[in-house]
């Protein structure tokens, strides 16, 4: 902040204002979200724009965006609430959290490249368990920056896949699973599968998600990249789910974990086939930043990230798995 402004004039909610008002981009949405109203608001807006010298937020459009400033006081402004609340006994996991009564809002960031029932069943056992509390899903894509969000506030948890997840985030790892190709019940890896060679698979045409990330491909054309090999991309779509569906119709090939590609099997002509490269298994994370790591009902969301996706895929890997001859289509 400028020089100008003594830290007689400024207080630990003041901070908070500042850093309510310029993520959320809105003195309504920010009083909302602070239970105060727009009057209020405005005028600490009002008070924080003297301090710094800064209008923070300047008309755009219809709406209202962030000056450079702004952006850069952001993460300073979550430090100093995150030290604030460890000051204050929030080490301790700060309020109480009480799910039953809570109207607390969670945001979500998350691939369906995971399990098709994986957030329809978080979704439910929330509205179970937490009925006041309000769940906001976002995709992950390549104009997301999945890690400033997590910075800034944004977002309270993220789940994906990572060969290497960002090191400055807190981790917990929901379950590795097996990387297998999914194909069309006629397709040449079905009906020739001793001649479903590496060098058939890299020259197919292959189906893959779009990059969830700005410059950062998927884990499976990293890893391709990292051992010297590159497939044949025919198809990008940010709708993973809808990608079976292509699968049944062509001769694309999609690669990815057994759990998604299992869902698919009973209900399309679609088939479970080896992967003639040798990928690591694909493993599962939530991600989250320092800015939740200590809160009550952040740690409790975590925890139904948790059993679901654990409880989903104790459901079918193990039994599937099983069922597997060795080196066949299934």
């Amino acid at each position: 902040m400028s020089e100008r402004a003594p830290f007689s004039k400024i207080d630990l909610h003041l901070v908070k204002v500042l850093h309510t008002v310029v993520t959320e981009g809105s003195v309504s949405r920010a009083a909302l979200k602070l239970a105060s109203s727009q009057p209020a608001v405005s005028a600490q807006l009002k008070r924080l724009r003297a301090l710094t010298g800064d209008p923070l937020l300047v008309r755009s459009g219809t709406g209202m965006a962030p000056t450079s400033t702004a952006l850069a006081l952001v993460e300073p402004a979550a430090n100093l609430l995150r030290e604030a609340a460890v000051l204050f006994g929030q080490r301790r996991g700060g309020r109480p959290f009480d799910p039953a009564t809570s109207e607390h809002t969670f945001t979500i960031a998350a691939s369906d490249y995971l399990d098709p029932l994986f957030l329809p069943e978080l979704v439910a056992r929330i509205g179970q368990q937490a009925p006041g509390v309000r769940v906001d899903l976002h995709g992950l894509s390549s104009d997301f920056d999945y890690r400033r969000s997590l910075a800034r506030g944004e977002v309270d948890l993220v789940v994906g896949n990572w060969l290497e997840p960002p090191g400055e985030l807190h981790l917990g790892r929901l379950f590795t699973d097996e990387i297998v190709c999914l194909v069309g019940e006629d397709h040449t890896a079905v009906r020739n599968p001793r001649g479903w060679t590496e060098a058939r698979y890299l020259a197919a045409e292959h189906v893959a998600p779009s990059d969830f990330a700005p410059g950062m491909r998927g884990v499976i054309d990293e890893h391709l990249a990292g051992v010297g090999h590159a497939r044949r991309i025919a198809v990008r779509s940010p709708h993973f789910g809808l990608i079976p569906l292509m699968l049944a119709r062509t001769h694309l090939v999609l690669t990815t974990g057994r759990l998604f590609c299992s869902r698919y099997v009973d209900a399309l002509p679609v088939r479970i086939v080896r992967c003639p490269v040798t990928f690591p298994p694909l493993t599962y994370y939530q991600l989250w930043h320092d800015v939740t790591h200590t809160s009550a009902a952040a740690r409790w969301l975590r925890d139904q990230v948790r059993d679901v996706a654990r409880t989903l895929a104790s459901q079918v890997l193990p039994a599937r798995a099983a069922r597997r001859p060795a080196g066949s289509a299934t």
